[in-house]
This record gives C-alpha cells, sequence and structure tokens, in this order.
C-alpha cells in the first residue's frame, strides 16, 4: 500500500516541496516501466511512514518531469538524492536495502 506521506513532486513544486523543505528530503527519481525502481518504491513507502515529520519522502517521475531528471543529471533509474538545507548531500544509483537508504540521511 503506498504511503501517503510520499509527496509527488513536479518542476512547478520542486523547489517549495524539495529546496525549501525545512528537514531532509528523499527524491526518488523513477518511471512506471522501471523494474528496480519498483523494487524500490516499498523501501520508500515504509521511509516516508517510519519517518514522517523527521524526513521527507518525494517522488519524481522522471517521463514527466525530464527537466528534474536532465537538472540533477539523472541518467539511471532508479536514482535516489538526499537534500539538506537546500543542497544535494547523497545519491544513489540502483537498488538498495532500507538501511543503506536511511544512511543517506546522514551524509554532509
Amino acid at each position: 500500500m503506498a504511503s501517503e506521506y510520499i509527496v509527488n513532486v513536479t518542476t512547478d513544486t520542486f523547489e517549495s516541496e524539495v529546496i525549501a523543505s525545512p528537514v531532509p528530503t528523499m527524491v526518488d527519481f523513477w518511471a512506471p516501466w522501471c523494474g528496480p525502481c519498483r523494487m524500490v518504491l516499498p523501501i520508500m513507502d515504509e521511509l516516508a511512514d517510519e519517518f514522517n515529520g523527521k524526513y521527507k519522502v518525494c517522488k519524481v517521475n522522471v517521463d514527466e518531469e525530464e527537466a528534474l531528471a536532465m537538472r540533477f543529471r539523472v541518467m539511471t533509474i532508479p536514482t535516489v538524492i538526499v537534500f539538506k538545507n537546500g543542497q544535494m548531500v547523497a545519491k544513489s544509483i540502483g537498488v538498495k536495502s532500507k538501511e543503506e537508504f536511511i544512511e543517506m540521511f546522514s551524509a554532509e
């Protein structure tokens, strides 16, 4: 079941939802046809539920938001990027474990 706490981000909402976020924000760049992206989806749902309020989890559909994918040089999906205080602090490509994604929040 999809988490009610995941925010679907577009080019129009990226600045307010991610860059201006008061909490560290994980952005999952994905596409519906991507098998590995579907493997990451339940992990993102768990993170959004478990860390709601402490961290934010967002998703960007690269098929619909090509400009954002280009802006952050997303060439392979899934790509997960963590932003803190408006800055990119960690980037991961491919399927990772829940623990590895959690560790990304510790990046400076």
